[in-house]
């Protein structure tokens, strides 16, 4: 039940050309940030991944392939990103086990301590 996806940050259309068609329409990048997700907990991380698409040709355009323009686009548009902060939520599942452990702990010593006779 563990999972990790991933949700979009930001998406941007650039000028650039194409390194497969040349065309400078239709690439696209995309950030996207780490959310992980289980029984317990759900948290955002700081995990950050770009994704290039090119819409004209239908490609996947991977860092390989970049020049140096879209490389400095790249780098220009990821410092302009807004990242959200790292956050964890517990859930149900969590807060009755933390309960149900402290309630339990609780009447053991008070049960050794003498407090508490049955």
């Amino acid at each position: 039940m563990d999972s990790q996806q991933y949700f979009t940050l930001k998406e941007v259309k650039l000028n650039n050309n194409c390194p497969e068609c040349y065309s400078n329409e239709g690439l696209e990048l995309t950030f996207k940030q780490k959310f992980v997700e289980n029984a317990f907990y759900k948290a955002i991380t700081q995990d950050i991944i770009n994704d290039m698409y090119c819409n004209t040709c239908n490609t996947a355009i991977f860092p390989v392939r970049w020049t140096n323009d879209i490389e400095q686009v790249v780098a220009y548009q990821k410092r302009a990103v807004q990242v959200k902060p790292n956050s964890v939520k517990l859930k149900q599942l969590t807060w009755f086990v933390i309960i149900a452990s402290t309630v339990l702990v609780s009447g053991v010593v008070l049960f050794v301590s003498g407090v508490l006779n049955f």
